[in-house]
């Protein structure tokens, strides 16, 4: 969805974090001059490759149990 300006529009989330975790984020994030947001989307977006793979897989295991 696009704002007013046709800036994507952002929700808010909170989400638990382990120290270390977090520390390793705040060091790249350091590193590369960026914010936690950035890295944060960066990482959930390039997940979403493996997670359609594992739905693929999940959906062709299941197709092939109904044939059995």
């Amino acid at each position: 969805m696009l704002g007013t300006k046709g800036y994507k529009i952002k929700k808010v989330i909170n989400i638990r974090m382990d120290e270390t975790l977090l520390s390793d984020l705040d060091s790249y994030a350091h590193e590369l001059d960026c914010s936690r947001t950035y890295l944060i989307e960066k990482a959930v977006s390039n997940y979403f490759d493996t997670l359609d793979e594992m739905v693929s897989d999940k959906r062709i295991d299941e197709l092939k149990n109904k044939k059995s």
